[in-house]
């Protein structure tokens, strides 16, 4: 039987058609009529909305006639179109004689306490307000000013604020409010007294300003400029300075930067670079640290992951030059429980994932690669090398592929790209959608949402009710639950091609966790009708989802440990509270002879993942080997998606680690160890042998894996003599051992 997509008619939102100066435009129900003219190249003035701001109708400059209102009607009142939703028959003229009059004694109101020109209609004659004052031919003032006035603000190194050019639309505070998260920009005064400010009436380099510049890109006049201090310059992932940086003026000529204000431009001169490579030489290796992102823009690049597709062997077969041998395994000759046996590698591009068994693809112009280190600062996910001589990249800092990222033209190219590159290799790196036909992958294409969220950012709430499916695809994302009686747990941090939001579609349930954004997340998230057509036309889909909601459910439910009314600072302090595997030495009765350590390097190849070292509590010594957190930060980076958290809490680390130490520098207690190796490697690009050595994660697994006879105890624990050496759940030695001691000493005094 071969499923037949869905009607798309499901799945398309309700039009309306209007009437904009004449023209038929025909638009999604709810759009705006601001938002209908624009899209249908017909311009209406706007001094207080711009596309990335939520319309506020401050200025009324948008103002349009409402000619039919959809019901046979004209109105009376001129309507601000940034805010006034369309309607089906609607009929609206955006130049009428008495809108034309409307505008233009506002423009001579705002230009009569306007300087003129003003610093940035001086420097670059887009002072907006300025160029509707010359659309009306108004030369001279009308009326007369208010006696008001702050006068200049140069106390911020780089943004002035001309407080005499400020027409109080507004934008720089919804600018810092609503795209920028500072909040430090408001109205204060009352009447002829009103101006903006900086936290409590501070001056701008008093305030909390974070100096982001989103204030000064958003202003419409010459009341926030470039004031000419910052200094910004590009470097390499060593930290050496690269590349021939370009002007303002220049930047601005390439199409890619075409709509990108000029003044954010000057304040961010050096930050982007130009380079050009010849065939071989790398662009950008894996495992290192970046914060720069790279636009091809002439020539190929080949971008692979060069490290074996193996991981640290688990058990030896004896000998020391065996074992330095043998050290790496792949996936197919030492399979591991709950390994992720993926088809394809996530990597930080736009171009898709990379195979697993050949992680290697060449892309051309026209390709943004490096977002995520950029944005988050992770490590490189893979290295980038030209594919060809004369290959020329641009290299920008965080801050301008920021602006580029909310520019909707560039950022429609990008979503455009992925949908048609990458969403397909996306969905199948998803085991349950491995097999999900190419047909249906076609109908989600333009009907899945891509949406970005900020660091902290809630994506969906517990409690509320289910209305999607996430799948991330850039960033990490936290998984929360609360209880009934007030205490919440980290169940699982998100990465790239991992999902959420299945448990409450599948059960008909609300939200059973909070998921936020860790840093930069982006998500494709597909609604409730696509996800309902999607098991409901493929039922084996539907059991595979079912399978894995049904584990992680249950696996929520076998870790969860309510703690105790009483706790000890310490023991919070130290971390152990939130440890679901502690490796404790009873030191009453241990007597050192480190039976534990070398039957730990017995059990893996010679490495012992233990160090007999490590945290007093009482009399117990924690030992330096992975606890099972219940909040891992060791997830929370990888730039390849190769560390995860298995169902029973223990951290599994994939074969396509690349080395990049991220997991061992996260975690918090040095659980996790970079074990060396020497192997003989194929190069991807040249197919010859080469000798290649390099390091990969490797965490205590329990010997879960290890044949342990008659014993489930791991070897460090079944080894020890005296009885010394003991895995257990951080909360329940706390209840037990401490508050249980406590509790029964209590009961001696009395």
């Amino acid at each position: 039987m071969n499923p037949v997509a869905p009607s798309p008619v499901k799945a398309v939102p309700k039009s309306v058609t209007l009437s904009i100066d004449a023209q038929a435009v025909t638009v999604p129900e709810g759009t705006t009529v601001w938002e209908a003219a624009r899209a249908a190249g017909i311009a209406i003035p706007a001094l207080c909305h711009k596309e990335d701001l939520n319309p506020v109708a401050v200025c009324r400059a948008c103002v349009v006639d409402v000619e039919d209102n959809g019901s046979g009607r004209g109105e009376a009142l001129l309507a601000a179109s940034c805010t006034r939703p369309c309607a089906d028959k609607m009929k609206i003229n955006t130049r009428s004689p008495r809108v034309e009059e409307c505008r233009k004694t506002l423009v001579e109101l705002l230009l009569a306490e306007h300087p003129r020109p003003c610093k940035r209609h001086q420097e670059t004659h887009d002072c907006e307000l300025e160029l509707l004052g010359e659309r009306y031919g108004i030369n001279q003032p009308v009326y007369t000013p208010r006696n008001y006035s702050k006068g200049t603000d140069y106390s911020n190194y780089s943004i002035a604020i001309d407080h005499s050019a400020c027409i109080l639309c507004d934008r720089c505070v919804r600018a810092c409010s609503e795209v920028a998260h500072n909040f430090v920009i408001g109205r204060m005064g009352k009447a002829g007294l009103t101006s903006i400010s900086f936290d409590d009436n501070q001056k701008m380099g008093d305030s909390g300003c974070v100096n982001c510049g989103w204030c000064m890109i958003s202003c419409p006049t010459g009341a926030i400029t470039y004031g000419g201090g910052a200094k910004t310059e590009v470097t390499d992932d060593t930290g050496r300075k690269v590349g021939t940086p370009l002007a303002a003026e220049d930047i601005k000529k390439i199409p890619l930067f075409a709509r990108v204000n000029i003044q954010f431009l000057k304040r961010s001169e050096g930050a982007v670079v130009v380079r050009q490579y010849n065939k071989g030489e790398v662009i950008c290796r894996q495992g290192e640290f970046g914060d720069t992102a790279f636009y091809i823009d002439d020539g190929e690049v080949d971008i692979f992951i060069d490290t074996p597709m193996s991981h640290v062997r688990t058990k030896g077969d004896g000998g020391l030059f065996k074992r330095v041998r043998s050290l790496l395994l792949p996936r197919e000759k030492d399979a591991r429980q709950e390994q992720d046996h993926r088809r394809f590698i996530p990597i930080d591009a736009t171009a898709g994932d990379l195979e697993f068994h050949k992680p290697i693809a060449r892309v051309a112009s026209g390709e943004l690669i490096g977002e995520a280190a950029c944005m988050n600062h992770q490590p490189r996910s893979a290295t980038v090398v030209a594919a060809r001589d004369g290959t020329v990249v641009l290299v920008m800092l965080r801050n301008v592929l920021d602006i580029l990222r909310r520019q909707p033209d560039f950022r429609k190219k990008m979503d455009q790209k992925y949908r048609e590159r990458a969403l397909d290799n996306h969905l199948r790196s998803v085991r349950e959608l491995r097999d999900l036909p190419t047909e249906f992958v076609d109908y989600l294409r333009h009907r899945v949402e891509l949406i970005g969220y900020n660091p902290g950012e809630v994506i969906c709430r517990q409690g509320e009710p289910a209305d999607a499916f996430y799948l991330v695809r850039m960033g990490h994302v936290k998984v929360f639950q609360t209880f009934a009686d007030g205490q919440g747990m980290v169940m699982s941090y998100l990465s790239r091609s991992q999902y959420f939001g299945e448990i409450g579609l599948l059960q008909d349930v609300p939200r059973t966790a909070t998921c936020t954004a860790l840093d930069h997340v982006e998500v494709v998230r597909i609604g409730r009708p696509e996800f309902g057509e999607m098991i409901h036309q493929f039922p084996q889909i539907k059991a595979e989802f079912e399978r894995e909601s049904a584990a992680r459910v249950q696996a929520n439910l076998e870790r969860v440990r309510h703690p105790g009314d009483d706790s000890l600072p310490q023991f919070i302090d130290q971390g152990l509270y939130e440890a679901q595997s502690l490796l404790i030495l009873d030191l009453e009765k241990c007597t050192r002879c480190d039976e534990c350590v070398r039957a730990c390097a017995a059990a893996h190849d010679g490495v012992t993942r233990l160090v007999r070292e490590g945290l007093r509590y009482d009399h117990y010594l924690i030992a330096t080997s992975c606890r099972s957190c219940r909040d891992p930060l060791c997830l929370v980076g990888c730039p390849v998606d190769a560390i995860h958290r298995k169902k029973d809490l223990q951290i599994i680390i994939e074969d396509h680690c690349i080395g990049c130490h991220n997991c061992a520098n996260q975690c918090p207690y040095g659980n996790i160890s970079m074990q060396p190796y020497r192997v003989e490697f194929a190069s991807l690009l040249t197919g010859q042998k080469e000798v290649r050595e390099g390091e990969k994660a490797t965490v205590c697994d329990l010997c879960d894996d290890q044949c342990l006879g008659e014993s489930d105890e791991p070897s460090c624990v079944y080894a020890c003599p005296h009885d010394a050496a003991h895995r257990v759940d951080g909360q329940s030695f706390f209840d037990r051992q401490v508050l249980g001691t406590r509790a029964a000493a209590g009961k001696a005094r009395a």
